[in-house]
């Protein structure tokens, strides 16, 4: 990834203009799965408004999950939308003249993100992306590739990595290849000992000098984490709220002896340096052929011509045959794919046929072209798919840009293969060997990871036709019993994870429900490209469900970001290249009142579910915190004058709201009796009647009302409701009691039957994947009438919402109001 803000036309006499004083990458990284966070600061010195831009390069496997604007301290963040729905709304603001930032640029193992905005003479802005990726094993390494590229001098520039691995870290290493390793040394630290592993990249103003007096920076090109981790146990399963994830790579298994044909494109486009590549390459991985390997080489042009008519085992006088053959390719006429891989295809399945191969082995294909084919793609693939018959992967190297990488990509996955794009640099013959090391020394075939029957659901692909030596099968789902009675596995120690998460600010409490999500999303896109018909659309509906659910920018959603200029709404669109009504974004007015009842309203519903918080008097519980745009509510409980703490008919209500916005360093705190402000230092104190409304910009309103009783009333005391009014800009990591529901969620009631009282019938809930039995019930919204209230039909969940909150209540009770 790399990122940089570039000044743009300083008018003359301006010397000052933007100052990027902050360039900050922060990756957290829990068993496999990153979360990367870029934040640029930048500062307008002039005395006039300046346009910033803010380029990130992302890796193509990763989904941006958000992306905010800080304008000031007011913060705008962004929201994933169907693509078709957020072009809309992107092209209403291109037409009204509102400016607009665009994902589109694609490179080799990267996509850009740009997004430009205005900044008023003396202001700040603040960018911040988020993405998240499962990082690939490969060659028995995991790799997190960053690019560096800030295009000026950056007084605070930082990257910094913190993984943890329950199996324990076996290597870690970073290294950049814009910087000699003198310099390096001194700017980068390292460390891992057993969980966990920290990576620290901090160059000084002078260590960015491209010399000693210079103003640019040698801050360019890649930066580059590996690492692996301890493998005394071929499997490793992880738990967390329901959701698993199972890591499988087992060592020391001798490697199966290979059948491998080479289907080479010769046609005249391979003229030159492409076919010197291919030839080079070609010569490198004969050298690594083993002895009880066995092989043949196809070329196709316009006609197809054999190295042998079978295939030959990899003995020194074969492979010194095969060499002079390779050196003695040249190029030729047209692109005749069908018939060069249908003759490959033949070998293999007559080699196996005849036993010309040993039993235990395993073929495999490997098609190299420049170009398109000479007759109709989708006969190609019927041809290949029928003459294959799911025996063996075919894998498709597209070399150079010419070429319709979408019908390699689909003709391979359709086969168990894949597809790869080679680059046509410098170095394309070092990644067709770095290809074929990954598929060269296969260790298992026909894998399937079976779980034991009615423990799990959603299971994402747990079949494979090879398991290939250094890399590793990862499958994720969802338990059906979440007390884990059917399921036996190596399960991580949760309570040690759970003390290193919180000693490492880690970021997922739920990071192995999004590593499913992940998988699961890249997988259906993955079969929705060979889909048709209602298949594809079922396929499309998964995926964009989820792709909504968990704010992920894949395919078929876009982030849209509205941001302040001139007064005006701009907007920008976060857009993931590839292939070419939102959901409902909020629940309306999520709100507490009375002995806490906690009512939420489902619009696209039209109902409501409700539940009680019972918590002790003086307990404070934690209601909406976005760390996002900074701000939180909390609140503090109070009981009855005099009450009986440990009766079970207390009742208990809101007696105090902290209201906070951390960016404006801002903070009230409301009690029936007055409210007070702080901003900054400075404070300030108000009474009040009745009830009051508090919003943040446009996008963010809260009203709090007030109760009040006699005052010498023997039992009960004036107490506090809360509503939200509005809470569309804020974002999806919105949490608490309140906040999770700002996101949309479904419920599904059934069976609706007497309860024990006769006027309220329970029923089943299905709701976040848990089974609950519910009551049907009423609370009251007091926000147009704060004395008689609004009647509210909702479904009750008992046992202080347990099943329908994340996690249990006591995981919201915070220390203060503050």
């Amino acid at each position: 990834m790399s990122l940089f803000l570039q000044k743009r036309s300083l008018p003359e006499g301006v010397s000052n203009g933007i100052e990027v004083y902050s360039t900050k990458i922060s990756c957290k990284v829990t068993s496999r799965f990153a979360h990367n966070v870029v934040t640029t600061r930048a500062v307008n010195r002039a005395d006039t408004a300046k346009e910033v831009s803010f380029d990130v390069e992302l890796p193509k496997t990763a989904f941006i999950t958000n992306f905010t604007l800080t304008i000031d301290g007011v913060t705008y963040p962004g929201n994933v939308k169907e693509k078709e729905v957020a072009k809309k709304q992107y092209e209403k603001a291109v037409s009204q003249g509102k400016t607009a930032g665009l994902v589109k640029a694609s490179g080799r193992k990267l996509e850009k993100f740009t997004v430009s905005v205005n900044v008023a003479a003396g202001s700040k802005v603040t960018f911040e992306l988020t993405y998240e990726e499962l990082l690939k094993r490969r060659k028995g390494k995991y790799e997190m590739y960053l690019k560096v590229q800030p295009k000026q001098l950056v007084k605070h520039f930082e990257i910094e990595a913190d993984i943890y691995e329950p199996q324990g870290i076996s290597t870690l290493d970073a290294e950049a290849s814009f910087i000699t390793n003198d310099l390096l040394g001194s700017a980068l630290t390292k460390s891992f000992s057993g969980k966990k592993g920290r990576v620290s990249f901090k160059p000084s103003l002078d260590q960015q000098r491209s010399c000693p007096t210079c103003t640019d920076s040698l801050l360019n090109g890649d930066f580059i984490i590996t690492y692996d981790v301890n493998r005394e146990s071929p499997a490793n399963v992880q738990i967390v709220n329901g959701y698993f994830v199972h890591f499988f790579a087992p060592q020391g298994l001798p490697v199966v002896p290979k059948n491998v044909v080479f289907v080479i494109d010769v046609s005249g486009s391979m003229h030159g340096r492409k076919m010197e590549q291919t030839k080079d390459a070609l010569l490198k991985i004969l050298g690594d052929m083993k002895g009880e390997d066995y092989l043949n080489f196809i070329l196709f042009s316009g006609d197809v011509i054999t190295w042998k008519d079978d295939l030959v085992q990899a003995t020194p006088e074969n492979i010194e045959e095969a060499r002079i053959f390779v050196k003695n390719i040249h190029d030729r006429g047209l692109t005749n794919i069908n018939d060069g891989l249908l003759r490959g295809i033949s070998m293999l399945n007559r080699a196996r046929e005849e036993h010309r191969v040993p039993e235990r082995s395993t073929s495999i294909i490997i098609m190299l072209t420049d170009g398109d084919a000479n007759s109709r793609p989708e006969k190609i693939q019927e041809n290949v798919r029928n003459a294959i018959g799911g025996k063996f992967p075919l894998y498709n190297l597209g070399f150079g840009n010419n070429l319709n990488y979408n019908f390699l990509e689909s003709m391979a996955l359709e086969n168990h293969g894949l597809a790869r794009r080679i680059y046509e640099d410098s170095d394309a013959n070092l990644q067709l060997q770095g290809f074929y090391e990954e598929v060269a020394n296969p260790l298992l075939t026909g894998v399937e990871v079976e779980y034991p029957e009615n423990a799990i659901q959603d299971l994402t692909q747990n079949a494979y036709q090879h398991f290939y030596d250094g890399s590793e099968i990862v499958v994720a789902g969802r338990l059906l019993d979440e007390d884990m009675n059917n399921f036996k596995a190596d399960e991580v120690d949760m309570k040690e994870m759970e003390k290193a998460l919180k000693e490492q600010d880690y970021i997922f409490g739920n990071y192995i429900e999004r590593l499913w999500a992940y998988l699961t999303i890249e997988q259906l896109l993955e079969k929705r490209k060979n889909a048709h018909g209602e298949e594809k659309e079922k396929l499309t509906a998964q995926a964009l469900d989820l792709s909504l659910k968990y704010h992920f920018v894949t395919p078929l959603t876009s982030m849209v970001v509205t941001k302040p200029e001139d007064n005006e709404d701009q907007t920008a669109i976060a857009d993931k290249p590839g292939e070419g009504g939102p959901a409902s974004p909020f629940c309306d007015v999520p709100s507490v009142d009375g002995d806490p009842h906690f009512i939420i309203q489902v619009p696209q519903k039209d109902d409501a579910i409700c539940f009680n918080i019972d918590e002790d008097p003086g307990t404070v519980l934690r209601l909406i915190q976005d760390p996002i745009t900074g701000l939180t509510v909390n609140g503090q409980i109070i009981g009855e004058k005099g009450g009986d703490s440990n009766s079970k008919t207390r009742k208990t209500y809101f007696g105090k709201l902290g209201i906070a916005n951390a960016h404006m360093d801002f903070r009230m705190e409301v009690t029936p009796e007055k409210i007070a402000l702080w901003n900054g230092a400075a404070q300030s104190t108000f009474t009040w009647k009745k009830n009051m409304v508090i919003s943040f910009g446009d996008g963010v309103t809260f009203m709090v009302v007030l109760h009040q009783v006699w005052k010498k009333h023997p039992v009960h005391q004036d107490f506090l409701g809360f509503y939200v009014v509005d809470s569309h800009r804020m974002s999806a990591q919105t949490h608490g009691l309140l906040g999770q529901f700002f996101q949309p969620f479904d419920f599904k009631v059934s069976d609706i039957h007497p309860g024990s009282d006769p006027t309220k019938p329970d029923a089943t809930m299905v709701v976040k994947n848990h089974r609950l039995t519910v009551t049907r019930g009423s609370q009251k919204d007091y926000r147009k009438d704060v004395n008689i209230g609004t009647k509210v039909a909702c479904w009750f969940v008992h046992n202080n919402g347990q099943g329908l909150i994340d996690g249990v209540h006591r995981d919201y009770i915070i220390p203060d109001l503050f």
